[in-house]
């Protein structure tokens, strides 16, 4: 964890500093070595949040565009069970960032804890991750609306572990906060992929990094997903139907072409 209780206040790690756990109020040391960022531990193997992982430079650095006081916000449901939101805004949006694996029963678990939450992953975990990204990103079609696709094949450009979210999945495959050197007009872009499909395809939308900070800090929800989904679906209905009276127009305009044959007369034996 990046805060710890010190005499009552939330403080960062610093060596030689004791603490308490915000959650579980118990001790907590901290770690400040050279191999991994520096950060509060529970004594022992004890963790209170099941949910919580490592955290790397990655996350550090996406946490840091939000203050500090919106940082690991620990949340409670009408149960009593506890969990620590990576983010979550004054406008009550939780945004959970991953890096790891996630098994899809503990998605669906953080999903429906939320509510209202996006993902942020880090689309280069694996090493054929951004390139297989890449390869697909020359089959979406785009629509009317700027920056939004319609995608045939999601499975091909996205790791299959999110393909079936319930919320928002933003996919940063420059891995924002690492040296990788890209141009700054791709590395400003996350990949968002909607919740739900419209007329069974999937909607996937280009969002600038500065596009996304702001919506996240100023409002409730990032993206109006159902909105856009129906928006898709309605123009894709109209779409099939315009094809098929097109087709049906061009077959009566081109009826098939028909042999006529004459009937031998039988000869009379």
């Amino acid at each position: 964890m990046r805060f710890a209780l010190v005499n009552d206040v939330r403080c960062e790690t610093s060596p030689g500093l004791i603490g308490s756990c915000p959650g579980c109020l118990q001790p907590m040391i901290a770690k400040c070595g050279t191999q991994r960022v520096w950060h509060w531990a529970h004594r022992g193997n004890r963790n209170c949040d099941p949910w919580w992982e490592p955290e790397t430079p990655w996350h550090r650095a996406w946490k840091d565009q939000f203050p500090s006081g919106w940082q690991e916000v620990i949340r409670s449901d009408e149960a009593g069970e506890k969990h620590i939101a990576d983010v979550m805004t004054e406008n009550g949006l939780v945004i959970e960032f991953q890096h790891s694996h996630l098994p899809a029963r503990e998605m669906s678990a953080r999903e429906a804890f939320h509510r209202n939450m996006v993902w942020v992953v880090d689309g280069t975990r694996l090493k054929r991750d951004r390139s297989r990204f890449l390869a697909a990103r020359s089959s979406f079609r785009p629509t009317l609306m700027k920056g939004l696709f319609v995608v045939f094949w999601p499975k091909e450009g996205f790791p299959s572990a999110w393909l079936d979210c319930a919320v928002p999945v933003f996919f940063d495959f420059e891995c924002f906060g690492t040296a990788n050197e890209v141009s700054e007009q791709n590395r400003d872009i996350l990949w968002c992929l909607l919740p739900g499909r419209a007329e069974g395809h999937a909607a996937v939308l280009a969002v600038s990094r500065s596009t996304f900070l702001d919506a996240a800090r100023k409002r409730a929800q990032i993206i109006p997903s159902q909105t856009i989904m129906e928006m898709i679906a309605a123009d894709l209905r109209r779409e099939r139907a315009v094809a098929e009276l097109n087709a049906r127009r061009w077959a009566y305009a081109h009826p098939p072409h028909r042999k006529w044959f004459r009937r031998r007369r039988q000869s009379r034996f």
